[in-house]
């Protein structure tokens, strides 16, 4: 069939002015947020209704046509780059919240309701959706349950994964799949729900998210805890996990990051500080008392030379926005940030720190490393020049030996970035060939024409 006569059908599927064939419209969505290459789509189509949506997959499986589903392309794999010739479907046209149940406390939501909005929205009801991903502000809902994204509360709340309680999606051939329930319990076939999560496209389209809400914390207190060196703060990280404490949130910086957030906005932070704890435990409020003590007193048995509490909600407010800000405040630094996630288990974070120094030394290059320490999602970001090929080659040999160590820690490639184009070569190194080969049979049976965002988290193979 023409390209013409393709453009006609979906015009009639999604309606006229929702397809995009100019070449500015069609470059918009060539990329993401990962340091890849851009892929021209040959054409962007934005559904605004479940059928319309159906029917765009239909068409892009009866053509042969590659189908990259796009929330709002901040995922940092390479997830919504689209295949070359393909569509992008845009789910910002499905931006509904259908229900939010305080009775029962869950929510049913279309796939391109903003993240923070929709936080926002359930905040106003007296409940909480806990899952925070950096690009919360911008990122959508179906977006995150394609990547699991983490965020800041991922060590005490979980990710996005533990608050699937169900999911309507399209398969192929159009047909509306229905998996998990509104009920807190249900085990009525396959979790085809949780197989969804972390999947990135590839093996259906999102219609419909049933999300578990919780009841917020009564209190929470926030800190930060000075240190002279990385070891000292990285070690109490660990002595804070193993004297069972859980706290909402654990946030490291270390010394250029805590310097480049301040020159960017000017947050108050202590630029001498080899390294910061931010730290937020939460709860019944004599519990909050209680942890807090604890904390503050392991942070000084481990060398913090000090420690601050935030006395109102504005200081709180200020704490956490100096730790969101540091991923834009180094982007600034350099023309190219390439910010990772290999995540090691909690007691390792003092040998990763290590080998991060290392490695940055090794190929003299500049990283900057921060992140969700109490769950051992460590986030180093090399600045650097994607135009100088020198310095590019020692980038990519540092990613290598970022995730060789991390692997050899007992960790993971990815804690909340996902897979995607980016570290797809990598995904036999931690699992194993028959995992690989497993995941390539599911989706050749699931998706036969290899049509759902090929090249993604198994590689080019996993195209029919």
């Amino acid at each position: 069939m023409s390209k013409d006569a393709i453009t006609k059908d979906f015009e009639a599927a999604v309606g006229a002015d929702n397809v995009m064939t100019s070449e500015t419209d069609r470059h918009a969505y060539s990329y993401d947020a990962a340091v890849l290459d851009s892929v021209m789509p040959a054409l962007v189509v934005r559904p605004t209704t479940s059928e319309a949506l159906g029917k765009a997959t239909k068409l892009c499986n009866d053509n042969g046509l590659p189908l990259t589903v796009r929330g709002a392309g901040t995922n940092l794999s390479g997830g919504t780059i689209p295949h070359p010739g393909g569509v992008v479907v845009l789910t910002n046209g499905l931006n509904r919240i259908l229900e939010i149940n305080e009775e029962d406390m869950y929510a049913v939501v279309e796939p391109g309701v903003v993240t923070a909005k929709f936080a926002a929205e359930v905040a106003k009801r007296g409940l909480f959706y806990p899952p925070d991903p950096g690009s919360q502000t911008v990122s959508t809902l179906g977006g995150n349950v394609a990547e699991n994204a983490g965020g800041l509360r991922g060590l005490k709340y979980g990710v996005t994964k533990d608050y699937v309680m169900g999911m309507d999606f399209w398969d192929v051939n159009g047909e509306l799949v229905k998996s998990g329930s509104r009920t807190v319990k249900c085990v009525t076939g396959y979790n085809l729900a949780g197989l969804m999560v972390a999947s990135e496209g590839t093996l259906g389209v999102f219609d419909k998210i049933i999300l578990k809400l919780i009841p917020p914390a009564q209190s929470a207190k926030s800190m930060m805890a000075i240190f002279p060196s990385m070891k000292a703060a990285s070690e109490t990280v660990a002595a804070i996990i193993a004297n069972k404490i859980v706290p909402a949130t654990l946030e490291m910086m270390d010394n250029f990051t805590i310097r480049t957030v301040e020159n960017f906005r000017g947050a108050g932070l202590p630029v001498d500080a080899a390294a910061l704890l931010l730290i937020e435990v939460d709860g019944h409020p004599a519990q909050v008392a209680d942890e807090a003590a604890k904390v503050e007193d392991l942070c000084r048995k481990n060398g913090a030379t000090e420690l601050k509490v935030a006395k109102d909600a504005a200081e709180r407010d200020a704490v956490w926005q100096a730790r969101r800000d540091a991923l834009p405040a180094l982007a600034k630094l350099k023309p190219t940030c390439v910010l990772e996630d290999a995540t090691v288990p909690r007691s390792k974070i003092p040998a990763m720190i290590e080998a991060l120094d290392e490695i940055s030394k090794k190929f003299d290059l500049t990283i900057g490393t921060f992140g969700h320490a109490g769950d051992g999602n460590l986030h180093p970001t090399i600045l650097t020049d994607k135009r100088d090929k020198k310095e590019w080659e020692r980038v990519e040999h540092a990613i290598d030996e970022i995730f060789d160590r991390a692997l050899a820690l007992g960790g993971t490639l990815s804690g909340e970035h996902g897979i995607g184009m980016a570290k797809s070569k990598y995904l036999e190194q931690e699992t194993s060939r028959a995992t690989l080969e497993y995941s390539r049979r599911m989706k050749s049976v699931l998706d036969p024409k290899g049509i759902l965002n090929p090249g993604k988290i198994i590689g080019p193979k996993s195209e029919g």
